[in-house]
């Protein structure tokens, strides 16, 4: 679906350079896209206290299966908070549009590698990681009333 981004309706945030694995960001952004923003914050909530796991798609070589119908997970800790901190930002963003958080639904996730600058000190040699991440959310209702306009117009 390539339509032009609404921006009255739309919010955007991004984190540039967080210190996360991209690979888990990945499969973070693969799991909250097309879902509600409170459903999210929520379970990576849970995800924190290792009670519910997070399913992997792409990157499970060697991963145990979970608890439930769930096949390979994991619990990306450090991945998680840093994404809590985004959603909570994306919901400031949509209260300062009038936007209701109630009806936000993930309409792009995305991560990216950054540079990954060396470590200083004891840890030379190594390189830091670094992971760009960028999520967009969209009033649902809003959205099905324009794709309603558009379809009987």
């Amino acid at each position: 679906e390539n339509t032009i981004m609404d921006k009255e309706n739309t919010i955007k945030v991004k984190g540039l350079d967080l210190p996360i694995s991209t690979k888990h960001s990945i499969e973070i952004c693969d799991f909250i896209r097309h879902k509600p923003i409170i459903k999210i914050k929520k379970y990576l909530e849970l995800v924190l206290e290792k009670k519910e796991a997070l399913p992997l798609k792409r990157f499970h070589k060697d991963r145990g299966h979970r608890k439930g119908n769930l096949g390979p997970g994991f619990y990306p800790a450090k991945a998680a908070k840093e994404f809590i901190i985004l959603l909570k930002s994306l919901e400031a963003n949509a209260k300062n549009k009038g936007l209701n958080v109630n009806d936000l639904i993930i309409s792009k996730a995305m991560a990216n590698k950054a540079s990954r600058p060396f470590r200083y000190g004891r840890k030379r040699g190594l390189k830091a990681r670094r992971t760009h991440v960028e999520l967009l959310a969209e009033d649902r209702k809003i959205k099905e009333v324009k794709k309603w306009l558009r379809d009987n117009s």
